[in-house]
């Protein structure tokens, strides 16, 4: 399973999410987009959107703190 969080360092929402991963186990990728301008088009072109988090579960885009989605995307 592939997990990537496309955040902030300053996103309350960001830790939140990041936060759960951790707690649940899951490995995932932490990509900073304020520090690379790269990932945030990339982050826009898959979401559509600029606010953050956004999280791609194997594909699956969720946006902002989701629990429930979140949950859902990774079969717990």
């Amino acid at each position: 399973m592939k997990v990537t969080v496309y955040s902030t360092p300053t996103c309350p929402y960001c830790h939140l999410a990041k936060d759960f991963l951790k707690a649940s186990k899951v490995a995932f990728s932490d990509i900073n987009v304020a520090a690379d301008s790269r990932a945030a088009k990339e982050m826009i072109e898959k979401s559509g959107q600029n606010g953050v988090p956004v999280i791609d579960v194997n594909g699956k885009i969720i946006i902002g703190f989701d629990k429930e989605a979140l949950k859902k995307a990774l079969g717990m």
